[in-house]
C-alpha cells in the first residue's frame, strides 16, 4: 500500500509540527570527532574519491577552534588533492563523494546541482509507519530563531519532496529505505518528525524519549548511484549499514 503525506491529506499527524516548534534552540556544539581509525576508501580512481564517512564527524571544518577535525581534512592528508563535493549532516553516516581533480569537481558538482544522482538512506523512525511505501511532500525552510534548525512552512518554504519504503519493523521501530528526491537541508530529519516519526536518535527534532533511544542518529547514507564524470559509465557506490 502507497501512503502519501502531503499538506492537503488527512494521513499526517499535524501535532508533531507544534512538538518540534516547542523545543528550544539548539545547545552549542560539543565537537567530539571519532577516532581517526584510517579511511575507509569504497572507491577511488584518477577523478573520483568516494568515504564511508563516520558518524559524529564533520565533513568540512566547522567554525571555531577545536572543529578543524573532518573528513575533508582526513581525506586530504592521504589524498592532498581530494575536492569535497557535497556534503553529509556530522550525525549521519555513509557515503560521500570527493573529486581528485578540477575537471572531476566541476562535473560531479553539476550531476549534484541537477540532481541527478541517486540517493538511497536507511533509517530508523520511532513507531510503526503504516503501509509498504509512500511519500512525503512538505516545502521546508530555515528556522532562523533557531539556527540550523529547518522547518515545514507552506507559505516560505521550498518544495521538498522524499520517497520511502518500509523494510523492517524492529521492537516497535520501523527500519525504512528513503530517497530524497529534493536535497534540502536536515530533509529526511524534518520530513519523518513532520509525519510523527522522528529518526531515532535525532538531538534536533526528536522528543528526549526518542532521541535517547539510540546512541547515534539511525541515519545512514547507503547508496548512490551516478553516471562517471569522465566516461559517464554507470558508478554505484554502497557502504554497509551500521545499525
Amino acid at each position: 500500500m502507497s501512503r502519501r503525506y502531503a499538506p492537503e491529506e488527512p494521513d499526517y499527524d499535524p501535532r508533531w509540527a507544534s512538538i518540534i516548534a516547542a523545543a528550544g534552540a539548539p545547545s552549542p556544539l560539543d565537537y567530539r570527532p571519532p577516532a581517526d581509525l584510517g579511511l575507509c576508501v569504497l572507491h577511488l580512481d584518477d577523478a573520483v574519491l568516494a568515504l564511508d564517512k563516520p558518524a559524529l564527524l564533520l565533513s568540512v571544518p566547522g567554525k571555531g577552534a577545536g572543529m578543524e577535525d573532518c573528513l575533508e581534512a582526513r581525506a586530504k592528508a592521504a589524498f592532498p588533492e581530494a575536492r569535497t563535493v557535497h556534503r553529509l549532516d556530522r550525525p549521519t553516516s555513509g557515503v560521500v563523494v570527493m573529486a581528485r581533480d578540477a575537471a572531476a569537481h566541476r562535473a560531479l558538482g553539476w550531476r549534484f546541482e541537477r540532481r541527478q544522482i541517486e540517493k538511497t538512506y536507511v533509517a530508523r523512525v520511532a513507531g510503526v509507519v503504516r503501509g509498504a511505501e509512500g511519500e512525503i511532500d512538505a516545502p521546508l525552510c530555515g528556522d532562523w530563531p533557531r539556527r540550523p534548525l529547518q522547518m515545514v512552512h507552506f507559505e516560505h518554504g521550498k518544495p521538498a519532496r522524499t520517497v520511502w519504503r518500509r523494510l523492517a519493523v524492529e521492537d516497535g521501530a520501523t527500519r525504512l529505505e528513503l530517497t530524497p528526491v529534493t536535497g534540502r537541508t536536515h530533509q529526511l530529519r524534518v520530513h519523518l518528525a513532520w509525519i510523527g516519526h522522528p529518526i531515532l536518535g535525532d538531538e534536533f527534532y526528536a522528543p528526549e524519549k526518542i532521541r535517547r533511544a539510540a546512541p547515534r542518529l539511525q541515519l545512514h547514507a547507503a547508496a548512490l548511484r551516478m553516471t562517471h564524470p569522465r566516461g559517464d559509465a554507470p558508478l554505484h557506490l554502497a557502504a554497509p549499514c551500521p545499525f
